[in-house]
């Protein structure tokens, strides 16, 4: 009898030991995958380095996501202006037969402030994608309602072109950490192509840019033309959140003494669009 009790004795012992060690082993694999979900909840999480060009064109990677190069600002505000206004009637050449024979632009539709529909030119479409989503509809809006007509027209007899002429793009002035305040003195020139008559309208404008992130295409392969341009445009990690009437309190003389001033500081005064 006492044999057979201690026989048994062993047995629920054994069973206790091989129970504990089962759950200690759970309890091990529980924290290690959640030890894992939280390193790839991280990895998802951390945003993609940042690469900064400088003044010589080389890109190196950068630590702080919130610092440009003000050259790299300065074009980018210039190239998306001067996109912004190629009004050639002509869409942007995507290969090489586009540049020898390029084809006619039939423009994009926009809902301009009066509830009207007028359209812009595919090229300023493309270069809005430099701009904020909250400001990017009101600006394409106002481009629409200064595109003339005839910039589409198939016409020669009416046909326009018209582009931007930079004059000086002022060097980017930091207001808080990854945003800046570049001053730009330009004309947008319209040409009638029969006579070559130009009108110069002046587009002194302060914009207000910030640092952003942005992320390729995941099928970069099988995307269009112009989507291609449109993740170019977004590649700069910069966008354009506010235009603002630029004024100069001495005439334009190409000084870097020439004072610059917003058109909000002084009295009487109106924004271009906020």
């Amino acid at each position: 009898m006492t044999k057979l009790l201690q026989e048994r004795k062993s047995a629920v012992n054994l069973l206790t030991i091989f129970t504990i060690f089962t759950f200690g082993l759970h309890f091990v694999t529980v924290i290690f995958l959640l030890f894992q979900g939280l390193r790839i909840y991280e990895v998802t999480q951390r945003k993609p380095l940042t690469f900064v060009q400088l003044v010589d064109g080389k890109a190196v990677p950068q630590t702080n996501t919130l610092e440009r190069e003000p050259e790299a600002i300065r074009q980018f505000v210039s190239k998306t202006m001067a996109a912004m206004f190629d009004w050639s009637g002509r869409l942007p050449a995507a290969t090489v037969e586009d540049v020898t024979n390029p084809k006619a632009d039939a423009g994009i539709l926009i809902s301009t402030s009066q509830n009207l529909t007028k359209r812009v030119s595919t090229s300023s479409w493309v270069a809005s994608f430099g701009l904020s989503e909250d400001f990017r509809q009101g600006f394409l809006a106002l481009v629409a309602d200064m595109t003339p007509p005839e910039v589409f027209s198939k016409n020669k007899n009416q046909a326009l072109t018209a582009q931007l002429a930079i004059q000086r793009v002022y060097p980017p002035e930091k207001i808080a950490p990854g945003r800046w305040r570049v001053g730009m003195v330009a004309n947008i020139v319209q040409v009638r192509r029969t006579d070559n008559k130009k009108l110069l309208t002046p587009f002194n404008k302060d914009f207000l840019v910030r640092a952003v992130d942005s992320f390729e295409h995941p099928l970069a392969n099988s995307i269009t033309p112009v989507q291609k341009a449109i993740y170019s445009v977004r590649d700069q990690k910069l966008e354009i959140y506010e235009v603002s009437d630029l004024c100069l309190t001495n005439p334009y003389d190409s000084s870097p003494q020439t004072r610059l001033q917003r058109c909000s500081d002084l009295p009487n005064s109106s924004s271009f669009t906020r």
